[in-house]
C-alpha cells in the first residue's frame, strides 16, 4: 500500500499535504486483489487467475451491487468528507486515465465514506472489477485518487456475505531442546491449528521416526494423557533412504467431524482441501531422528490478520499480558473461517460468536468473518434461549462497527423472530416452560431441535464431569419459568429490534417494539427486583440472588438509577462467580455501573479464576474455563474465554462506537488506579488512537488522535466537584455527567487534562 502525497496551499493557513483516501474495501473486504496458492499469499494478479496452473484462491464478492468503503486521510484536525467521486471499470488501464467504463459518480456531495452502495448497472458474475476513489474535505482541499483496488465476483451472485480464503503461515521453532538422543522437543513459542512439515536424512529404508505433536507439557515432555479436550497426537513417519521433506498427515477426528446432526441440528464445520485437515498444538517431539537444522515447519491455518493493527501497553505487567493472549487467540481460533467453539466441536455458537465477534473487532480491521458467522447461526441456532437472543445483538453490533446496514435488511423478519417476542405471557414476561414454544415459533428461528431451553451460564451443576456437589459457573441460579437472566435479553433484543425497524425506516415495528422493550423492563422491575434487598432475584417464585439475575440487568441497562449502587454493590459480592463466558456480560455490567476500580481487579486479577491464570497453566490460547477443574472436559483453544481483549478496549480505555460505523466515536476511559495506558484501536475510519496518565485524586492526562470524518464525545473521569479541564492548553468547561466531564471534539490530534 503507498499513500499518494500533493502539496496544496490553504488561504492563510500556510503549507499542507493532500492525502489520497486508503484502505479501499468491498463488501467489508479490503484485500480483494490478493491471491492465495493453497493458502500462500502470492504474487499473482487477478488478471492472471484465470491462466494459472496452480490451485488459487481469492475472496470472491457476491453482490451484484456491493458497498465501497475507504479511509479519509488528512494530517488538518477537523477534517470532514464533503464530496466523493468513484470511478469503476472493467481494466486498471482505464482508471489510469481516470476513465471509468462501469460507473462514474462523478463529483456526489456527501460525508458518506463506508457501505457506499455501487451506482452502476449490476456486475456479472466471474469477473474482475477495478476502481478507485477521491475525496474533497471540509478545508476545501481535493484529495488525489487513491490507489487502485481490484476484485472478482463470484460465479454465483447470491448475495451471501464473502469472505477471504484460508491462509497458511509458515512458523518456525522458537526453541529446540535435545530429549535424549536423536530425541527432540520443539517448542513452537505459541499454540496454533496447523500442520508440520520436516526434512529428515536417513541411511536406510528401514528407519521410522516418531512424531508427537500437543499443547502442553509434563515433566519436560509433552504431556500424552492431557486432560479434558487438550490436544495430543502420536504419528509414525517411515523414511526414505537420502534427505527428504515429510508432511505428517492429520487425520480427521471423530469428535469435530462427524456429519450426523446432533440435537439442535449443529454441523461441525470441515477444512478445505487446499489447507487439509489440522491440530492445534504449540510442542512437536521428533523421536529417532534429526531434523536438517531450520526445516521444521508448523504450517499454521488462520484467516488473515494483521498483527499491527492493534496495540495495547500499560504501567500494569499482568493486564498487557492478558492483552496480548486474547488479541493472539483471535488469530488462532480463526482457523475455521467462520466462528467455532474450539477444537473439541468445531461448531457455531451464538454465544462464542458474539463474544469473538467484539474481540476481532478491537484486535484487526476485520468485519467479514464475524458477519459470516452471525448470518450463518441466523439459520443455524443452537439450543440455548439467550443464545436465539444473541443473534439480534450481533445483528446490531455488527452495524455498529461496519455502518452497513445490508445484513439487517436481509435478515430483518428473521432477527424479529428472534426477539421470541412470541413467548409472551400475559405478565408481560417471556418463558420456554409454559406451551408457547410451538412447532411454528422453533421454526421461525429457524430451529431443528426439539425444543431450546435457558442456559444462564456454562456449564452448569452436575453435568459435563462435575459432581453432584460442584456448583457449576452459574451461582446456584435457582431455575423458574420466569428467569431474570432471559428476560433481561428478551428486553435487550426487543430495544435493539426496535433501534433496527427505526434503521430501517419502519417506523411502526419501531414504535411497537420500543414499546415492548419498554414494558419488558417494567415488568423486570416490578416482578424480579427484591425492594428489600435492593437487587434482583433470580425468578419468580424464589427469594434467591445469583450474580447473574443482577450482572444481566446491570450490562442491559435495566436497572433503575437509585439502584444502580445497590446492584454493583451486591455483584462485587459475588466476585468472579460465573464462567468465562459470563465474565464479558460481568465486566460490561461493572463498568456499565462506574465501578471502575472493581473492573481493573478483576481484569488483571492473579487469582486461579482469571486470565492470568490461563497464562499460568501454560496455555497460549485463552481456555474454555478458569481453569481445568471448572469444567472437565474443556480445551485449550476456546475464544470465549478472551473477553478481556474486548473489555480492556471498550471499557477499560473506553472506545466504542456512538453512531454506525464509527460516525461518533465515544471515548470514556475508567483507569481507576491504573498510572499509564496507551492503545491503538482499529476502526472502519481509521485507526484511533488513546493514551493517558493518571495520578488518581490530583490529574489526568488524556491524549486522543481521532480519524478523519469522524467525531468524539470525549468523557474525562473526575475525581471532585470542583476540577479545571484543558483542551489543548486552553481552559474550557465541559459538561458534567455524573463522575466525568464530557467534551465533544472533532478530528485530529487533542490532548485533555482535568486537574
Amino acid at each position: 500500500m503507498y499513500r499518494v502525497l500533493f502539496l496544496c496551499l490553504f488561504s492563510g493557513a500556510g503549507l499542507c499535504f493532500a492525502q489520497s483516501p486508503t484502505h479501499l474495501a468491498t463488501d467489508l473486504l479490503e484485500h480483494t486483489d490478493r491471491v492465495f496458492l493453497d493458502g500462500y499469499p502470492s504474487g499473482l494478479s487477478l488478471a492472471e487467475l484465470s491462466t494459472a496452473v496452480e490451485r488459487c484462491q481469492v475472496a470472491e464478492i457476491r453482490n451484484d451491487r456491493p458497498s465501497l468503503s475507504w479511509v479519509v486521510n488528512s494530517d488538518r484536525p477537523d477534517t470532514r468528507q464533503t464530496a466523493y467521486r468513484i470511478l469503476v471499470a472493467s481494466s486498471p488501464d482505464l482508471l489510469a486515465k481516470d476513465e471509468a467504463d462501469l460507473w462514474d459518480s462523478g463529483r456526489t456531495d456527501s460525508d458518506r465514506s463506508v457501505a457506499v452502495p455501487f451506482g452502476g448497472k449490476p456486475l456479472q458474475p466471474a469477473t474482475a472489477y477495478y476502481w478507485k476513489v477521491k475525496t474533497w474535505d471540509s478545508h476545501g482541499v481535493e484529495s488525489p485518487y487513491s490507489y487502485v483496488r481490484g476484485f472478482v465476483t463470484a460465479d454465483r451472485l447470491d448475495g451471501e456475505t464473502a469472505r477471504y480464503p484460508l491462509q497458511v503461515t509458515d512458523e518456525y521453532p522458537a526453541g529446540i531442546t535435545p530429549l535424549g538422543r536423536d530425541h527432540l522437543l520443539v517448542d513452537f513459542g505459541k499454540a496454533a491449528f496447523g500442520r508440520l512439515r520436516v526434512t529428515l536424512s536417513s541411511a536406510v529404508e528401514t528407519d521410522t521416526v516418531t512424531v508427537r505433536l500437543g499443547e502442553t507439557l509434563r515433566d519436560g515432555r509433552i504431556d500424552r494423557t492431557p486432560p479434558g479436550t487438550v490436544r495430543y497426537a502420536e504419528y509414525r513417519l517411515p523414511l526414505s533412504s537420502g534427505t527428504h521433506t515429510y508432511a505428517v498427515k492429520i487425520p480427521p477426528d471423530s469428535r469435530n467431524t462427524d456429519t450426523r446432526m446432533n440435537g439442535f441440528g449443529g454441523t461441525p464445520i470441515f477444512m478445505p482441501d487446499y489447507t487439509g485437515e489440522v491440530l492445534p498444538f504449540r510442542y512437536c517431539e521428533i523421536e529417532n531422528g534429526r531434523p536438517e537444522p531450520g526445516q521444521t515447519v508448523r504450517q499454521t491455518v488462520h484467516y488473515p490478520f494483521d498483527e499491527t493493527a492493534a496495540t495495547f501497553h500499560s504501567s500494569d505487567t499482568v493486564l498487557n499480558q492478558v492483552w496480548e493472549l486474547c488479541k493472539y487467540s483471535v488469530r488462532a481460533t480463526s482457523f475455521a473461517g467462520v466462528y467455532v467453539d474450539g477444537d473439541r466441536e468445531r461448531i457455531p455458537y451464538e454465544a462464542d460468536a458474539l463474544i469473538n465477534q467484539l474481540c476481532h473487532y478491537t484486535a484487526d480491521r476485520e468485519y467479514s468473518i464475524a458477519r459470516y458467522s452471525h448470518e450463518y447461526l441466523i439459520r443455524r441456532p443452537t439450543w440455548p434461549t439467550e443464545w436465539i437472543l444473541q443473534s439480534v445483538l450481533m445483528a446490531w453490533t455488527d452495524y455498529q462497527y461496519t455502518g452497513d446496514r445490508r445484513s439487517l435488511q436481509r435478515f430483518y423478519d428473521d432477527l424479529k423472530a428472534k426477539s421470541l417476542l412470541s413467548l409472551k405471557e400475559s405478565n408481560g414476561l417471556i418463558s420456554t416452560r409454559t406451551g408457547k414454544l410451538t412447532p411454528a415459533v422453533l421454526q421461525s428461528i429457524h430451529f431443528r431441535g426439539d425444543a431450546i431451553s435457558d442456559i444462564v451460564d456454562w456449564p452448569q451443576k452436575g453435568i459435563l464431569g462435575l459432581g453432584k456437589n460442584e456448583p457449576g459457573e452459574s451461582d446456584g441460579f435457582v431455575f423458574t419459568d420466569y428467569n431474570t437472566a432471559v428476560n433481561a435479553y428478551h428486553y435487550e433484543a426487543l430495544r435493539l429490534v426496535g433501534l433496527i425497524a427505526g434503521t430501517l425506516g419502519n417506523t411502526a415495528d419501531e414504535t411497537l417494539y420500543a414499546a415492548e422493550a419498554r414494558r419488558v423492563k417494567e415488568q423486570i422491575n416490578r416482578l424480579l427486583l427484591d425492594p428489600k434487598k435492593g437487587y434482583y432475584v433470580d425468578g419468580v417464585g424464589t427469594d434467591h440472588s445469583s450474580l447473574h439475575a443482577n450482572m444481566f440487568p446491570l450490562a442491559f441497562g435495566i436497572v433503575p438509577a437509585k439502584q444502580v449502587g445497590t446492584v454493583t454493590e451486591y455483584v462485587r459480592t459475588r466476585g468472579l462467580a460465573c464462567s468465562v463466558y459470563g465474565s464479558q456480560f460481568l465486566l460490561d455490567a461493572v463498568y456499565n455501573g462506574h465501578d471502575a476500580a472493581y473492573g481493573l481487579k478483576l481484569l488483571a486479577s492473579t487469582d486461579e479464576r482469571s486470565w492470568y491464570n490461563m497464562i499460568r497453566v501454560g496455555s497460549t490460547v485463552s481456555l474454555e474455563a478458569w481453569d481445568n477443574r471448572y469444567k472437565p472436559n474443556q480445551d485449550w483453544n476456546h475464544i470465549w474465554g478472551a473477553a478481556a481483549g474486548n473489555l480492556i478496549t471498550r471499557k477499560l480505555m473506553g472506545i466504542e462506537p456512538l453512531e454506525p460505523g464509527f460516525g461518533k466515536i465515544r471515548i470514556k476511559p475508567q483507569p481507576a488506579t491504573l498510572r499509564q495506558a496507551s492503545i491503538k484501536a482499529p476502526s472502519i475510519r481509521g485507526d484511533i488512537l488513546v493514551s493517558f496518565d493518571n495520578l488518581p485524586g490530583e490529574k489526568f492526562t488524556l491524549e486522543v488522535d481521532i480519524p478523519a470524518n469522524t467525531a468524539a464525545e470525549v468523557w474525562l473521569p473526575r475525581s471532585s466537584k470542583k476540577y479545571r479541564l484543558t483542551v489543548d492548553g486552553v481552559p474550557q468547561k465541559g459538561t458534567v455527567n455524573g463522575d466525568f466531564v464530557v467534551v465533544e471534539t472533532g478530528s485530529g490530534k487533542r490532548v485533555f487534562e482535568i486537574q
